[in-house]
């Protein structure tokens, strides 16, 4: 596949489709997609949508693998 080609919304739209189709997290997803398509993850990363990074982020939060935010009133 090349990327040249590809959009962010079509991309995100294929991990999406993963997702539902296997029940796999949106990381381990894209992880899989990377591996099968013969792609670095890096370079994956630019073409995903600001909702399938959102929700990356909160699965790296449930598992302690990325810091939860908090929101603090001072």
């Amino acid at each position: 596949m090349l990327f040249d080609k590809e959009t962010k919304s079509s991309f995100s739209k294929k991990i999406e489709n993963y997702v539902i189709k296997t029940g796999c997290q949106y990381m381990d997803s894209v992880l899989k997609y990377c591996e099968d398509n013969n792609i670095e993850p890096e370079v994956a990363a630019k073409y995903l949508t600001k909702p399938i990074k959102e929700k990356i982020m909160l699965e790296g939060q449930e598992i302690n693998l990325v810091p939860r935010t908090t929101n603090k009133l001072f």
